[in-house]
């Protein structure tokens, strides 16, 4: 074979190759793209994390970064065990880290930690053709226990009372567990649910209904919030009020997309987005929890 026979033999071989390279080195960039994965709480992220996403993503766009979100909502146990698992950066919690998940943590050398981004109140909500105005913690400890079934015990109306609740995933589930049971069991009539957004519609369709929502959730059309001992959710010394949390590993280094989205949160910018969806911003855990402030 002459040089020239031999020279475009090669060619004939190694310009595809050429080709196809110099392609994938240009198109790289383009499609490469920053990534967080979060999952947990729905309470957080069926509408304060889609709305965050929004705004954290164009802001980044604005600097010429692209940043794509994997966002799964099923409830604070899922978020803190993906923590654990290794499966998410973010952990979205309606509710603090239980002892057993942080002894599950230590165990993988995992070091859990909470930044509380905001504030939510535990909206009791019936019916709007419910005659209830208020209700006392002991008749909503005693509703949801079981120890009252019909509204006449309570109001004007007669019925057996229908309550639903959050599944046994939800952050929120343990935490009105806590504050308004005193740790006593649901009572065996309650219909547990996946989400706020379920209970709430749920309410609205169920005269004699009575549910707990997120802040989030108390606009939906054919509900009312019941004030609990006088007070509403938004109010001061309000019974159900809990820290809203992100957790994350801190013994892991994450990639820096993941703490400027944190940064971005906690920013004048980001509050101004829990707000939008009705929480409470996260300086009010200042009035509401001064021992998590403190720390």
């Amino acid at each position: 074979m002459n040089a020239r026979c031999q020279f475009h033999t090669t060619c004939r071989r190694v310009l595809p190759a050429l080709l196809w390279f110099t392609a994938f080195a240009l198109l790289a960039p383009l499609n490469a793209a920053d990534k967080i994965v979060v999952k947990g709480s729905d309470t957080l992220g069926a509408k304060l994390m889609p709305r965050l996403k929004e705004e954290f993503v164009a802001q980044q766009g604005d600097r010429g970064v692209e940043v794509t979100f994997e966002i799964a909502a099923e409830g604070s146990r899922t978020g803190i065990t993906a923590i654990i698992d290794g499966t998410a950066d973010l952990a979205m919690s309606s509710r603090e880290v239980q002892p057993t998940e942080l002894i599950q943590a230590r165990q993988k050398g995992i070091n859990l930690r909470a930044i509380p981004i905001g504030v939510d109140g535990i909206a009791i909500i019936v019916n709007e053709k419910n005659p209830i105005t208020s209700l006392t913690s002991r008749e909503v400890e005693m509703i949801f226990t079981g120890d009252i079934e019909d509204w006449s015990a309570i109001t004007t109306m007669s019925g057996k009372i229908s309550p639903y609740t959050r599944n046994t995933s939800s952050g929120t589930y343990s935490t009105f567990q806590d504050l308004a049971l005193y740790r006593r069991n649901y009572s065996p009539r309650a219909q547990k649910l996946a989400g706020n957004e379920q209970i709430a519609a749920e309410v609205a369709a169920n005269p004699y209904a009575i549910g707990y929502v997120g802040l989030a959730y108390t606009h939906t059309p054919g509900v009312k919030v019941v004030p609990i001992d006088g007070k509403l959710p938004t109010d001061y010394q309000y019974p159900y009020a809990r820290p809203l949390y992100f957790y994350i590993d801190a013994s892991k280094n994450h990639p820096d997309v993941v703490q400027e989205f944190i940064d971005f949160t906690l920013s004048p910018k980001g509050q101004e987005v829990v707000e939008s969806v009705d929480f409470l911003p996260v300086s009010r855990l200042k009035e509401l929890f001064p021992e998590l402030a403190s720390e």
